[in-house]
């Protein structure tokens, strides 16, 4: 195994936590704010991340969806990358048949330039949005191929990433730059490393993927928590050692939100659940506000969801939220914990991590 891939990958407890903890942000925008000033907010919780130690700070790819501003990940994390010294950065992630592969390998190539030794590259096979903003981006509507292809669109991209394609290949002699070509050409002294691959899923294809190809593998248990455990024992059950990894390493994304008092948790995470209404009733909007969610005229079909997707979201005081992440860290067996709070406005979301942050005495950066 690669040593410094694998330390790339594994992430180390801060504080009484039991396991690493990170960040997923969606760079969600709220009624009456703009994707400015959720932008802004990103950068501010990307920097309290770094200053309390949590290990990671992914950003996620959605496509037409109001509330939701990270359409473009590798343009926000060369943002973050400019605001920030040693945190992780990277996707969480990219949605690969949307792109092709030697794109997404500059792309990656131009951030590890500009961070070197900090970006990670967290990809999937979901579109990150309904079907017919799928096909536009991909100009197609065969969306059932791009999905299939994954595997190979993945190993197009790995051997871009390494610049390793064998003679004879059709693209043995594309590079993508910057990346490891640089390193060999006359004179060359760019840094040869690139962005570990992670694979992301909410399934089980990509836990086996994931499994059989010895990578480290990101489960999305926030919005499909009953998957979680049995895509963890297959991801596992099927690992294969390999020259990234030599064990399994899973993380899990997890919805949490804390607030100074239990009620105002509950009033913000009602935020997202009626967000999540509108999406699945096709009628996606920017994010509620906790006035408007709490005075929404609920139907018993939407009360069912709202309440059913609240149970999958820790949420309360700090020692609430910290008893429910050491739950569910013990129950999954996951290697790291990916935190994402969805709420309305930042300054709730702020909040959240610096509680989180303290409930497990993270210290403070000098």
């Amino acid at each position: 195994m690669d040593e410094n891939r694998g330390d790339e990958i594994r992430g180390t407890a801060s504080g009484t936590a039991s396991v690493p903890l990170s960040v997923l942000d969606l760079v969600t925008v709220g009624q009456g704010r703009t994707a400015t000033e959720a932008l802004r907010t990103s950068v501010d919780i990307a920097k309290l991340a770094e200053n309390r130690g949590f290990h990671r700070f992914w950003v996620a790819e959605h496509h037409s969806m109001p509330g939701v501003a990270s359409s473009s990940p590798a343009v926000i994390l060369a943002h973050l990358a400019a605001h920030t010294e040693r945190i992780r950065l990277g996707s969480g992630g990219v949605m690969l048949p949307n792109h092709a592969p030697l794109v997404i390998a500059e792309q990656f190539g131009t951030l590890e330039a500009m961070a070197p030794g900090r970006v990670d590259l967290g990809l999937g096979r979901a579109p990150g949005t309904d079907g017919a903003t799928a096909a536009a981006l991909r100009r197609t509507d065969r969306l059932n191929e791009g999905a299939d292809d994954f595997p190979q669109q993945l190993a197009e991209l790995t051997r871009f990433l390494d610049d390793d394609f064998p003679d004879g290949h059709p693209y043995a002699r594309i590079h993508a730059v910057p990346g490891p070509v640089q390193a060999t050409s006359p004179g060359g002294v760019q840094s040869p490393g690139r962005p570990p691959i992670w694979l992301l899923g909410s399934s089980g294809f990509s836990a086996r993927l994931a499994g059989v190809l010895g990578l480290p593998f990101a489960f999305a248990h926030h919005f499909s928590a009953q998957n979680t455990v049995p895509a963890l024992d297959l991801y596992r059950e099927s690992f294969k050692p390999s020259a990234v990894l030599d064990a399994p390493y899973a993380l899990i994304g997890v919805a949490a939100l804390a607030a100074d008092e239990e009620r105002e948790a509950r009033r913000q995470v009602l935020t997202g659940a009626l967000s999540m209404v509108q999406l699945r009733t096709g009628r996606p909007g920017l994010v509620p506000s906790p006035e408007e969610a709490e005075a929404h005229d609920y139907s018993p079909m939407e009360r069912e969801f709202v309440d059913g997707w609240l149970t999958n979201i820790v949420h309360g005081t700090a020692d609430e939220v910290r008893s429910g992440l050491d739950d569910l860290a013990k129950r999954t067996g996951a290697d790291e914990l990916m935190i994402t709070a969805n709420a309305h406005g930042g300054e709730a979301r702020l909040r959240s991590y610096e509680l989180i942050a303290d409930a497990y005495g993270l210290p403070r950066a000098a």
